[in-house]
């Protein structure tokens, strides 16, 4: 079959570069255009876009680049249209793939959405725009089943595609690692600042603030593959380091992680990685998001699935280098720790166990 794919973040590029994996094996002949990030170009097909030109962050960007955003919905549009694929598959990013579904839909495309939407998070009238355009939703979370069926649509948990690509990983020596990427012996702290420019920029400040308080630590930068790497460099320094698009080495290395909220919430906790979740957005986007999101008490995934605070979230005013310190130094040693590590086994149970994709993949063929 022909299978076009939009994924607009780079957890979508990860996310969608398994599903074509699974897809694969289950249609060996599989044709797939894609919009997404370089994860998904390596499992062949044709890349339409990349996604470090789709992704603004914040009601206040999303205005400022509107023009932009429309016209990569048209250039979509047509691209579908000329090259009539038979199913279109939808990574998360609503607000762009909830318009291409209803293009799709009218062109008699079958419409397969994974990975939901956070739409019991807000917006939620766009389960309306769901039940009619899609065809079948298939969501990662075990709450969302629930969600959707309240609202009358029928719905597939397939599992976390998170736990596949962490089952997949090969062993890792941290002292090989260090010698690898140029560090030394002390223990690492990770930072995770996010994937886009403006994020990164406002989070690494805030972050490496700490830096005075924690000497016996060397910092290392996730760097995100959609940012180059000369973007960093301006961040480093004798104790703080880089490492370009190898996250989960990283983490799997590092005592402790500041991460900003996001997927890599959870990717930090699959690992095993005990961390402080921290975001500040501008005080527009802030304000407006704020009287948006209903009946939401956590805005980290792990959070979230638990149901009650597992993670400490820093949100706005609350992240400052005082309250960054005293969360990072829980989470380095003692009782917080501890907790924290049993807490993350009970996240792993309630995800279940591998095979997401394979799953998901399942699903597509049998639409």
């Amino acid at each position: 079959m022909k299978y076009y794919i939009i994924a607009g973040e780079a957890s979508g590029d990860l996310h969608g570069s398994n599903l074509m994996k699974s897809l694969k094996k289950k249609d060996p002949s599989a044709e797939f255009r894609f919009w997404g990030g370089d994860l998904m170009k390596e499992q062949g097909g044709t890349l339409v876009k990349h996604y470090r030109d789709l992704a603004f962050m914040g009601f206040l960007e999303v205005a400022m680049n509107l023009r932009t955003i429309l016209n990569n919905i048209k250039i979509c549009k047509e691209d579908i249209k000329a090259h009539r694929p038979d199913i279109l598959i939808l990574v998360d990013y609503p607000g762009f793939n909830l318009r291409i579904a209803k293009f799709a839909k009218e062109l008699g495309i079958k419409v397969i959405y994974y990975i939901s939407p956070q739409l019991w998070a807000w917006k939620e009238g766009r389960v309306e725009i769901i039940k009619k355009y899609v065809d079948e939703m298939m969501v990662i979370l075990p709450f969302e089943e629930d969600f959707y069926k309240k609202h009358g649509v029928h719905s597939h948990f397939v599992g976390h595609p998170l736990l596949d690509a962490i089952s997949s990983l090969k062993e890792i020596k941290i002292d090989d690692f260090k010698k690898e990427h140029g560090l030394n012996e002390k223990e690492i702290i990770a930072l995770l600042p996010g994937s886009r420019k403006q994020e990164v920029e406002k989070m690494l400040e805030i972050m490496l603030s700490v830096r005075p308080h924690f000497k016996n630590y060397q910092f290392v930068i996730a760097g995100a593959p959609s940012l180059p790497k000369e973007f960093y460099q301006k961040y480093v320094d004798d104790n703080v380091h880089f490492v370009s698009n190898k996250t989960y080495d990283l983490l799997r290395c590092s005592k402790a992680a500041l991460v900003t909220s996001g997927t890599a919430t959870l990717e930090t906790a699959l690992l095993n990685v005990p961390e402080v979740v921290c975001y500040r957005g501008s005080k527009i986007s802030y304000a407006i998001a704020k009287r948006l999101v209903k009946n939401i008490k956590y805005i980290s995934l792990v959070n979230l699935i638990m149901d009650r605070e597992a993670v400490k979230e820093l949100i706005q005013n609350d992240l400052n280098t005082k309250s960054l310190v005293e969360e990072l130094n829980k989470v380095l040693a003692g009782e917080k720790r501890t907790q924290l590590l049993k807490d993350y086994e009970l996240l792993r149970e309630k995800l279940g166990g591998s095979g997401a994709s394979d799953h998901a993949a399942d699903v597509i063929l049998k639409v």
